[in-house]
């Protein structure tokens, strides 16, 4: 059986606060581990009016320290965004609280526009371009051996927190199968190249000392509800919010709308065609045939969903859905 895991962005909905997007991420957590949940995943995103999550590592002890067995981690940070020993040092503290529990997926974008990836830098050279070193120097401090005679991350050194490589594209894909890391593919909004990244990371996988095969775990939207027209209407949030994004309007999640496509115009339905091509929204026997087809198409290892729902005990009961027929006691 494929493990499902969870990707949860903090969510702030028009009218709400990040006060209560943070006290929804960690109730959300607690039931989603209850329901047989593999992981439980934050991401880093900056200057996103909707988006809670942006002290990455506050918002998983927040989460690992109301729950018990379920992993924790990052969905990710944006390493460029900082330097590696930072990074150890934040890890190595969350793993030493939660020791066993904790991932760190990383990333080579902002996860933010050029000008608040300055005000997070204080420059825009050579820091993407220094990912594949960065990536080194941070497995380094998760080592027993230290990287220099002065150097060590404290608490870090040693406690080998697993490191994931997250993308889009065939960079993370490479670089993930040359480091001989697990990869997070973002099919859940960029969806285009999925299949062939999938087959650069699996073919050019070289073995490592965390990791002996290729591991996959890729990104899906989920919206299941008791019928498939409720559910296309609580999905209507995620594609207005998909749609101010692209226009360079991130706003809080709106509420949802109804009959919501039959508003759009051809170009923004194209858009939402390509962008949520992973995708599934209907009732749970809709929802488990969409994700069967899914990792049956691409023999993912594991698959994190998303569930972008303006109502917290819809979007409860979405993920309760899933886990219904997807890991069945």
């Amino acid at each position: 059986m494929t493990p499902i895991s969870i990707l949860d962005l903090s969510l702030i909905t028009e009218g709400g606060s990040a006060a209560q997007a943070l006290r929804n991420t960690r109730d959300l957590a607690q039931h989603a581990e209850r329901w047989g949940y593999r992981r439980y995943w934050v991401a880093e995103h900056h200057n996103m009016p909707g988006i809670a999550s942006a002290a990455t590592s506050v918002v998983i002890s927040h989460v690992a320290s109301g729950t018990s067995t379920m992993r924790v981690g990052s969905g990710g940070i944006m390493l460029p965004n900082h330097a590696p020993l930072v990074i150890a040092e934040q890890f190595g503290t969350l793993e030493s609280l939660y020791p066993g529990r904790i991932d760190l997926g990383i990333g080579r974008a902002p996860g933010t526009d050029r000008m608040t990836a300055y005000a997070l830098r204080r420059t825009l050279t050579g820091d993407v371009d220094n990912f594949p070193n960065d990536v080194l120097e941070l497995q380094n401090y998760f080592r027993d051996s230290q990287l220099g005679p002065h150097v060590r991350a404290v608490p870090g050194h040693g406690l080998h927190v697993p490191i994931w490589i997250l993308g889009s594209s065939f960079y993370g894909a490479q670089l993930a199968a040359a480091f001989g890391l697990p990869y997070g593919f973002a099919s859940h909004f960029a969806p285009a190249v999925l299949m062939q990244a999938i087959e650069v990371y699996r073919s050019r996988f070289q073995p490592s000392e965390q990791l002996s095969k290729p591991y996959v775990m890729l990104g899906f939207n989920v919206f299941a509800a008791d019928t498939d027209e409720e559910a296309q209407y609580l999905r209507s949030s995620a594609q207005q919010s998909t749609l101010n994004s692209r226009r360079g309007q991130p706003a809080p999640l709106p509420p949802p709308v109804a009959d919501f496509e039959s508003q759009l115009s051809p170009p923004e339905m194209a858009l939402l065609r390509e962008s949520h091509a992973c995708s599934v929204a209907g009732s749970p026997e809709t929802v488990r045939k969409g994700l069967e087809a899914f990792i049956a198409q691409t023999e993912a290892d594991e698959v994190m969903v998303s569930s972008h729902i303006f109502d917290h005990a819809a979007r409860l009961r979405s993920f309760e859905m899933v886990a219904e027929v997807m890991m069945p006691l």
